[in-house]
């Protein structure tokens, strides 16, 4: 269902609410087309992967009033890990009504059902320093079934009242539903038996989210403004009801036995946590001539939320976490420097705030995240504008960080204050007609700064100083291999902190991905590698007992055709 995805660096909260400074992810789905337009493509792999999808778009009316497009697909697939598998099926209609030549209104609707039977067990770091296996499944597959359902519908509204002046107003709803049993690591006896405690979840997320933006262009003398208010509201609900077990037996590393029998849970926790925030923006982009644009704007929110215990279970007697209520001011302000086409020099400082749903072991709610950032940077476009570069320099701080209790994963602690520094060098475009390019690397120094639980000075979780990225892709333009193309990349991460207590390292890693496609008329064909020599990697870590590791070699193949 998704279109493309864009990646926006930098400051973003004055605009789009309540993030961190260091930027958003947008994904852009697919929308309705005004001419007809079908797709249908067949995707399948190793480990068992294999993924049929249908796209059909197009008009519903003669003079294109109403269009509509429709998207199914399945997907099914084992894993390297022994007992692992999912399946996955999705739905979505969307509607795009033109009411006029300056109003649009689209309505959408998406259904997802994910269910693993069970999902993929963490890795675990042995004492000897060594991983266990990647087929070994660290847990016990009755105690590990995910069921997620969730559905996200809503519309955007968009009316042009004249050539200078807009507004865009738009609703989502997104509810989610999940019926979740696993089971936990709680210890290490001997170097090889594994304990566990096991958790029955049902739990239900519930997001309702509203937006207007009005904006607007207009002149005073010789300064141009391009100007944007902002209201935005947003309720948060989470339901949770969780049943425990201790009396999960022991699984031996070495001789593991997974017929166990049936587990006895009692109640654990049942609880409400609705969190509500209510936001205004005012941002103005002010041109001065044609080599200096000033950005100045700010943001307020509101932000209330109740942590409300509807039964303690085996927790014993605790109390409501009473109702908080708290206000942030987030400015933002930035100016670019054009002293040529090509080049652009700019700066920026921005801060944002943040309500985390998290929660510690006794029960309490963390006060918002708030972020600090200052950048400089440069932009030039070279080779006639086909390929652009940007170097940037940020230092951001973060107070308030929730992350897992190092002493209960299951519950979270809130660190002081977080500071991350550092370059970041992007170059993208197309070198030659045919050979585009993607280039990244990124420098970064991310200390804990102040803690009352974590040393001052150890380095953040799963953040390594260097990293690197190149993806280049080259289609032959002409004669009979018009279309055939070939891609291959590099991926390196250096050394990482395992946790916040820097108790262990990860190790360094670089990933290497292909691709070959051919694309003529209405035909397409692709063959994916990624990890091509099968590289052992961790992706991410938050304790010894949760490590996440990266995907074997996998080959996908997909084909595809356009009518």
């Amino acid at each position: 269902t998704v279109e493309r995805v864009e990646v926006l660096k930098g400051p973003s909260s004055v605009l789009f609410g309540s993030f961190s400074p260091g930027g958003i992810v947008n994904v852009i789905t697919r929308q309705p087309l005004d001419e007809p337009y079908y797709n249908a493509q067949f995707e399948t792999g190793n480990y068992n992967f294999y993924q049929p999808s249908l796209d059909l778009s197009g008009p519903l009316t003669d003079d294109d009033t109403l269009l509509y497009r429709f998207i199914v697909s399945y997907q099914t697939s084992d894993n390297i890990q022994d007992f692992a598998d999912s399946n996955q099926a999705t739905i979505a209609p969307s509607l795009t009504l033109n009411l006029g030549e300056r109003t649009t209104l689209n309505l959408s609707y998406e259904y997802n059902d994910f269910l693993a039977t069970p999902r993929v067990s963490d890795a675990l770091l042995l004492e000897d320093g060594s991983l266990t296996p990647r087929s070994f499944y660290a847990g016990y597959p009755d105690l590990a079934t995910l069921d997620a359902v969730t559905q996200r519908l809503g519309f955007t509204l968009d009316h042009e009242f004249n050539d200078s002046w807009r507004v865009r107003a738009s609703a989502a709803v997104n509810l989610s539903d999940f019926d979740d049993e696993r089971s936990s690591v709680s210890g290490l006896e001997n170097g090889r038996f594994l304990n566990f405690t096991a958790f029955d979840l049902e739990y239900m997320k519930e997001n309702y989210a509203g937006r207007v933006d009005i904006l607007g262009e207009f002149d005073t003398g010789s300064v141009s403004h391009q100007v944007l208010i902002g209201f935005d509201a947003n309720y948060f609900i989470e339901n949770s009801e969780a049943d425990f077990s201790a009396t999960v037996p022991s699984l031996d590393i070495l001789n593991p036995e997974y017929n166990i029998p049936e587990v006895e849970f009692v109640p654990f926790l049942k609880y409400r946590n609705p969190i509500e925030s209510y936001g205004v923006s005012i941002q103005d982009q002010i041109a001065f001539g044609d080599d200096i644009i000033l950005v100045i704007g700010g943001r307020y929110d509101w932000i209330s939320s109740e942590f409300e215990i509807d039964d303690f279970g085996a927790l014993g007697n605790t109390t409501d976490e009473p109702r908080r209520t708290s206000g942030a001011f987030s400015p933002r302000i930035g100016l670019v420097y054009q002293p040529s086409d090509t080049v652009s020099f700019y700066g920026s400082f921005s801060q944002s705030s943040r309500q985390e749903s998290l929660f510690n072991s006794s029960l309490q709610a963390f006060e918002p995240t708030r972020g600090t950032q200052f950048e400089i940077g440069v932009k030039t476009d070279l080779l006639d504008n086909r390929l652009s570069a940007t170097l940037a320099a940020y230092h951001l701080t973060r107070t308030n960080v929730a992350t897992p209790d190092p002493d209960n994963p299951t519950f979270s602690v809130a660190t002081g204050e977080q500071q991350s520094q550092g370059i970041e060098l992007d170059v993208t475009g197309e070198i030659l007609p045919g050979w585009n390019i993607i280039a990244s690397y990124t420098y970064t120094d991310a200390i804990v700064t102040k803690d009352n639980v974590f040393d001052e000075g150890n380095r953040l979780a799963n953040v390594p100083e260097h990293k690197f990225s190149l993806w280049t892709v080259y289609e032959i333009q002409t004669r009979n291999f018009q279309g055939l193309g070939f891609g291959a990349g590099l991926f390196y991460e250096g050394e990482r902190q395992g946790d916040l207590d820097n108790s262990f390292q990860l190790d360094d890693y670089l990933r290497a991905d292909a691709a070959l496609y051919y694309r003529r008329g209405n035909f397409r064909g692709a063959l994916n590698f990624r990890n091509l020599f099968d590289t052992n990697y961790i992706r991410f870590a938050s304790g010894r007992a949760n490590i996440q590791r990266g995907d074997p070699f996998t080959i996908a193949g997909s084909v595809s055709w356009e009518f």
